[in-house]
């Protein structure tokens, strides 16, 4: 299959140490931060996540504060991102969290 009628990155780099820069086949340029990549993650785990935390807390049950794990109080950082057919990038983050495949629309739209 080619991707000669989809719109795909043609490079990829750092910006600094929070954020990177997309260059995509149409000239256009995005540049999300790795917070929001994270944040975007569409993998199961991570929708599953987003879907408890907007529900409101049980009455019967104590508001709780989170406690964060050691890797999520460190800057998040992304330690790879590898292609995933002619489709998508598997992004690994510095938190641990390596399952999320970011379609290029995915990736375009942050």
């Amino acid at each position: 299959m080619s991707n000669s009628g989809i719109v795909h990155p043609t490079s990829i780099e750092r910006l600094g140490s929070d954020q990177i820069a997309i260059l995509w086949s149409d000239g256009s340029r995005t540049e999300p931060t790795i917070q929001q990549l994270r944040r975007a993650c569409p993998c199961a785990t991570c929708r599953e996540k987003k879907k408890a935390a907007d529900k409101p807390p049980e009455p019967s049950k104590p508001i709780g504060l989170p406690v964060l794990k050691a890797e999520e109080a460190q800057s998040l950082q992304i330690t790879a991102m590898r292609p995933a057919g002619q489709y998508a990038y598997n992004i690994q983050f510095s938190d641990g969290h390596h399952s999320g495949l970011f379609p290029f629309e995915l990736l375009r739209s942050i």
